[in-house]
């Protein structure tokens, strides 16, 4: 009897146990982060559906020590051993700075916890750990451009502001102890050319922001195109004159109402048009407009210094600034031609660069009728 007692106990136990270990599989396959349960030689035990994921496997890893799953990297991309990391673990411990890298070479940025557990009852439990992974990439990258950002604007920030308070306090001292108008004036337009391209860079950030935030909205009306690149080229004459540079104009009398927006339109064209005169030391910059069936071409050409190859890829990357000696020359966030892309997606323009270094560039600007 007891004999039989005691079987239908150790059934009793062996029947918990087994509907224990379903709970906490099924637990463990609900969370959204990836889950490795292993034993003290970091051999894998127990892991979840997301895990898998992670590790972009396809087969069971049950029984694989974690070396041959995982390969780990620093930020300096130096290898780290997954094994030594682990055992070396004595409190529970979480990373940001590690890099799963895979077989094809990619790799992500990993969230890595890990804990050390007991994976039995009572003092003489069997130890072993656990693994919390957890692709940060997007999240990396966010932090690394919002370091970039401040970084940059910072830098962008500090330059102009520094050169209006000279100018401004050069011209104060000019009046007490000169009296030199002409000096004075100088000072002035130097301190005003400051503040106005602090203007339009703050004119830029805001723009950005309530772009990437889906704030800017996209009102229709009928758009003049010929009063639209006449208007251009007359806002920046006296700029171009001022360089020694002649602004010319290829614009079709026949041009159709353009169905889009004014305002961003005009802030694309503008964009395209201060870079010109910002890199053409010499020559001319053309402002052209044609007709086309579903809309009006622009284009914005000039003979500056061009844009290599390898450049004319990154051109609309926020921040880019080229490695160019000629474009350090003159200062710029690297936020210009960015924005610019960003309004043409939403007026649904389309944009070609052709260039050549020391020829000059070309921005073809499509921009068309909008329902």
């Amino acid at each position: 009897m007891r004999r039989e007692t005691d079987q239908k106990a150790h059934e009793e136990l062996a029947t918990d146990a087994a509907l224990e270990h379903e709970r906490l599989t099924s637990l463990v396959n609900s969370m959204a982060d990836g889950v490795i349960a292993t034993d003290q030689n970091v051999t894998t035990l127990l892991y979840n559906g997301a895990a898998l994921e992670i590790l972009d496997v396809n087969r069971a890893i049950t029984g694989k020590q974690l070396p041959g799953i995982m390969k780990l990297v620093d930020k300096n991309n130096q290898p780290v051993d997954i094994r030594e990391l682990v055992l070396g673990t004595t409190t529970p411990s979480t990373s940001r700075d590690l890099r799963l890298a895979y077989p094809d070479k990619s790799s992500i940025s990993l969230y890595l916890s890990i804990a050390p557990v007991r994976l039995g009852y009572g003092e003489g439990g069997a130890r072993g750990y656990v693994l919390l992974l957890r692709d940060i990439t997007r999240e990396k990258s966010l932090e690394e451009e919002r370091d970039e950002f401040i970084s940059v604007i910072s830098h962008e920030l500090r330059t102009p502001i520094a050169i209006a308070e000279g100018n401004i306090s050069n011209a104060q001292f000019l009046l007490d102890k000169t009296g030199n108008i002409n000096q004075v004036k100088e000072a002035l337009k130097l301190t005003y050319e400051q503040i106005t391209f602090l203007a339009n860079m703050i004119n830029d950030l805001s723009t950005l922001s309530r772009a990437e935030r889906g704030k800017l909205l996209v009102e229709v009306e009928n758009v003049n195109a010929h009063e639209l690149a006449r208007e251009l080229a007359e806002n920046y004459q006296a700029e171009a004159t001022a360089k020694g540079l002649t602004i010319k104009t290829n614009i079709d009398p026949h041009l159709e109402l353009l169905k889009s927006n004014k305002l961003y339109a005009g802030e694309i064209l503008q964009n395209f048009m201060t870079n010109a005169l910002k890199y053409t030391k010499t020559g001319s910059i053309t402002i052209s407009a044609e007709q086309r069936p579903a809309g009006v071409q622009f284009q914005i050409a000039d003979t500056g210094i061009g844009i290599s190859k390898a450049d004319q890829a990154r051109v609309f990357d926020k921040f880019f600034r080229s490695e160019d000696y000629r474009t350090k020359e003159t200062g710029g966030t690297g936020l210009g031609l960015y924005v610019t892309m960003k309004l043409a997606r939403l007026i649904h323009a389309e944009i070609d660069l052709t260039s050549e270094l020391n020829h000059g560039s070309t921005f073809t600007i499509f921009i068309p009728n909008l329902k």
